[in-house]
């Protein structure tokens, strides 16, 4: 059986919008942000982001595991990728800069001296990459928490997509939940048989072996639920005509504005990069001033 995520009616602003206009809104987003570094247009877009995530109402309880695996994969990228490496900003951030330590940037390390070559623009890098990636988390982790689940379907399906295509996004949105549930199915099960998941010690090695009696179980539990869902929709011949949906969607006008503010947005910022071509990596003066 497939579960899916905790959607409850919260009566929010973003539950007044169709399903197809929201996600037509939040891949317009995606693209005209993506197209910019600078912090000036970054800022703008992270501002709308948070506007659209507080009118669902979704409390921080609900969302926090989301943005705590967001904070921790956007701390790698910042840390590892653009401040100790630099790697993340090659191909943006001019080289050369302003060193953040001209003079006591090498320190020794065993037999081997490491130069940390940090310049004030790769700081100011990171802080567009959070402006950034923090607009787009704030669009896209909402979703599963304020769409109706039995709208998955049609919803892909009024995008245009195939039924197939459709349900298979469907699908995918269900298998998050599903897992997590057979998992903590697994756990209860194996704890009731004397298995301690609290003693699990030792070496990476060891450890992957001592939990095997829960990731082989669930493993091949989703395996054969995917192979039961596609044998099911074989049988009842899913995909040979066209397929009607229990649900039915309908545009309003509200509907019809958010996607002219969304084609707005992404034709603005097609304009701003190739017409006027603004909206590339910039670092303000004050800034630089703290170079000095």
């Amino acid at each position: 059986m497939l579960v899916t995520w905790r959607y409850r009616l919260r009566n929010g602003l973003m539950e007044k919008f169709d399903p197809r206009a929201r996600w037509i809104f939040s891949l317009a987003f995606l693209f005209a942000v993506t197209m910019f570094w600078d912090a000036r247009f970054l800022l703008f877009f992270f501002i709308i982001a948070f506007a659209w995530y507080f009118s669902s109402r979704a409390k921080w309880k609900e969302t926090r595991r989301g943005w705590y695996l967001i904070g921790f994969i956007l701390f790698m990228m910042i840390v590892i990728n653009t401040i100790i490496t630099g790697g993340g900003a090659g191909g943006v951030v001019p080289p050369g800069g302003h060193l953040v330590w001209p003079q006591g940037g090498t320190f020794p390390l065993f037999d081997w001296h490491f130069h940390f070559g940090l310049t004030w623009e790769r700081l100011w890098f990171a802080i567009c990459q959070v402006l950034r990636i923090g607009g787009i988390s704030a669009i896209f982790l909402i979703i599963p928490y304020t769409m109706d689940p039995r709208v998955y379907g049609v919803t892909f399906r009024g995008l245009g997509l195939p039924d197939r295509f459709a349900y298979s996004m469907e699908l995918a949105f269900r298998y998050v939940p599903t897992l997590a549930r057979d998992f903590g199915t697994t756990l209860d099960a194996q704890r009731a048989r004397g298995y301690e998941i609290e003693r699990v010690k030792g070496g990476i090695v060891k450890q992957i072996i001592r939990i095997a009696p829960l990731i082989v179980p669930v493993t091949m539990n989703s395996i054969l639920t995917g192979e039961d869902v596609t044998n099911a929709m074989d049988l009842r011949c899913f995909g040979t005509r066209p397929r009607t949906w229990l649900n039915k969607l309908t545009f309003h006008w509200q509907d019809y504005a958010l996607i002219g503010f969304s084609i707005f947005m992404l034709v603005g910022a097609v304009i701003a990069i190739y017409g006027f071509h603004i909206g590339n990596f910039w670092v303000p003066y004050f800034w630089l001033k703290l170079a000095e």
